[in-house]
């Protein structure tokens, strides 16, 4: 299933997720990503065309012709292509989420479906964080119901998230 939640909304008929993210300060950026899309993301069928222009640019540092076009189409703005989330499709959870933010830090994302609002699920959120943040050396992590990621540390400290640790 592919994950288009720009925004908290909820589309109609869609059960909620939690989402997990943990920040990546910028000198990591580069294992990190290639570790991620490997462990996480199902590549074969990543569920957004222009998944293929983001592995081009930022993990082969190989862009493309027209690379550069289409991920200035992920940004809020239209303007900004190096600041933007791809919402791809997750080999064993509901979502995955990478943002690159202003400070050219990594926001790397999983979502939990959690269509009965279970507290069970918040329990995994937690664990899933802590995981991630051990696994990609990250400086702090948020969760929280349908949780637009943070493209900026500014969004990152202002967002609301059930859960909150370290810094980002």
């Amino acid at each position: 299933m592919s994950v288009t939640r720009p925004g908290s909304a909820v589309p109609s008929g869609v059960p909620p997720a939690i989402d997990v993210y943990v920040w990546v300060e910028p000198g990591d950026v580069d294992g990190s990503l290639s570790r991620f899309i490997d462990r996480y993301v199902d590549v074969e069928q990543p569920g957004d065309p222009r998944f293929p222009a983001f592995v081009r640019t930022f993990v082969l540092r190989e862009p493309a012709r027209g690379d550069a076009d289409a991920l200035a189409e992920l940004s809020r703005d239209g303007e900004t292509e190096r600041v933007f989330s791809l919402y791809l499709r997750a080999i064993a959870h509901y979502g995955a989420i990478i943002t690159i933010t202003e400070e050219g830090a990594l926001v790397l994302g999983l979502s939990l479906d959690d269509p009965l609002n279970a507290p069970e699920t918040t329990d995994e959120a937690s664990t899933l964080m802590a995981a991630l943040m051990t696994e990609f050396g990250a400086t702090g992590g948020i969760a929280g119901v349908e949780l637009a990621p943070p493209q900026s540390a500014s969004e990152w400290r202002e967002e609301y998230a059930l859960l909150r640790t370290g810094t980002g």
